[in-house]
């Protein structure tokens, strides 16, 4: 039986959270905007602020809640975790007070699982506290977020592995303490067995950002997404994670939970958006009626409470799916295509919703004056987030397809006439 009632302690820590996230949180939001500065470590007065923030988080025992218990998490599973991002997603700023940021998240599980002790202390103890901030250096500016396209490659010299080539659209690397880059190691494997993981330093020398690109109307100067070219990088053999050759598997292993957690995350974005729509409807006229007294504002409201309603139920399902694999009660992989489900429907959720919320506040929605413009402008970088959308539905009509038995002769297995043939077959007198 699917069950996502929680007890009524962890109620009342998800009612302190929605308090605290629109008054404090959200007020971020407002007080230090701008994509890249929660991670900017330079940034004083915003670390200031947010430092006493993070101490009450951590008083209520609400700190990294996406870790397990050996990593000092509370451990609480993926269902609990989606009704605590639902509230997290309200807010840019929030994951970073509550340290559920990504690409952290993700960055500190691979560290977790293979990094050696000393680079535990060294990069992941402080990224868990919060005191660095990471990048994942894997897309490419000729594959894009495909593999087997890869050029950046390693090549052992010694004692040492030496990077060379590029990378694309690096989220965070102008302020990262370390990248976690994905490279060539192994050209004559399988193409998904090429690649090995590494983990480099920022400070060692060859690495360049070339630029720092911006997105969608983002001043120049502000932008966050790296272009790098990796100038013959070397760093110790032990600083690969994992087995070489399995760099695609270390990256699986921390995108499916990003994934997940971007789904959760958009179900509070557009909750809020959707109250919003509601409040407008009752507050503005236009015709001498109300917005919400037309049917085009009604339906607007109702598709999306629709919409958002099942969008949430399919997150649910595949955060319990999560949760009974790790317990055993379900098969490894058993949530992978409820996870690539909820990664297709995310995009088009989003666009759906907030794009309504756009058009009924009218010029105001296009406006910097409301958080509506600038969520509908990340709509499309969502839809790249974690992989390209189209290539997860493609891979989830492959799987889905797999297991069908092609019928034989020319009419479908549920054609009317034959059927019914045999049905009379069975029960003759039946007529």
């Amino acid at each position: 039986m699917i069950d996502f009632s929680v007890e009524p302690e962890f109620q009342e820590k998800l009612d302190w959270m929605n308090r605290f996230v629109r008054d404090e949180c959200e007020t971020m939001d407002l007080l230090f905007p701008g994509a890249g500065t929660m991670y900017d470590m330079s940034n004083t007065k915003a670390r200031a602020h947010l430092e006493p923030l993070r101490d009450q988080v951590k008083a209520k025992g609400l700190w990294a809640c996406h870790l397990g218990p050996h990593l000092g998490g509370p451990g609480y599973g993926q269902v609990k975790l989606a009704l605590m991002n639902e509230i997290l997603g309200r807010s840019s700023w929030a994951p970073t007070v509550f340290g559920t940021a990504a690409p952290d998240t993700g960055n500190s599980e691979i560290l977790a699982m293979f990094g050696t002790e000393e680079q535990k202390a060294k990069y992941l103890q402080p990224l868990l506290d919060g005191k660095i901030c990471s990048a994942f250096s894997m897309t490419e500016p000729q594959g894009g977020a495909d593999p087997t396209h890869f050029t950046c490659a390693a090549r052992r010299d010694g004692d040492e592995w030496v990077i060379s080539g590029e990378k694309w659209f690096i989220s965070n690397a102008r302020y990262a303490a370390f990248h976690i880059v994905m490279a060539v190691t192994n050209p004559d494997n399988a193409p998904h067995e090429r690649m090995s993981m590494f983990i480099v330093d920022a400070q060692t020398p060859g690495i360049e950002i070339i630029r720092n690109c911006a997105v969608f109307g983002e001043p120049v100067e502000d932008g966050s997404h790296a272009y790098i070219r990796y100038n013959d990088v070397r760093v110790p053999l032990d600083a690969m994670l994992g087995e070489p050759g399995g760099g695609f598997r270390v990256a699986q292993a921390r995108l499916g939970g990003g994934r997940i957690h971007h789904a959760m995350r958009t179900v509070g974005r557009c909750q809020r958006a959707i109250d919003m729509m509601k409040e407008r409807a009752v507050s503005r006229q236009t015709r001498g009626r109300k917005l919400g007294d037309h049917q085009f504002v009604q339906g607007a409201i109702a598709d999306s409470v629709i919409q958002l309603e099942q969008f949430r139920l399919l997150v649910l399902k595949a955060a319990w799916m999560i949760d009974e694999v790790e317990a055993g009660r379900l098969p490894h992989g058993a949530a992978r295509q409820h996870i690539a489900m909820c990664k297709v429907a995310t995009e088009a959720v989003m666009h759906d919703i907030i794009g309504r919320a756009v058009r009924l506040h009218g010029s105001l929605g296009l406006t910097e004056e409301t958080w509506l413009a600038q969520f509908w402008a990340g709509v499309q970088s969502l839809a790249f987030a974690d992989g390209p959308t189209d290539t997860h539905r493609s891979q989830l009509a492959r799987n889905l397809l797999r297991d069908v038995t092609p019928v034989e002769g020319h009419f479908p297995s549920d054609h009317t006439p034959t059927r019914l043939a045999e049905a009379l077959r069975r029960y003759p007198d039946a007529r």
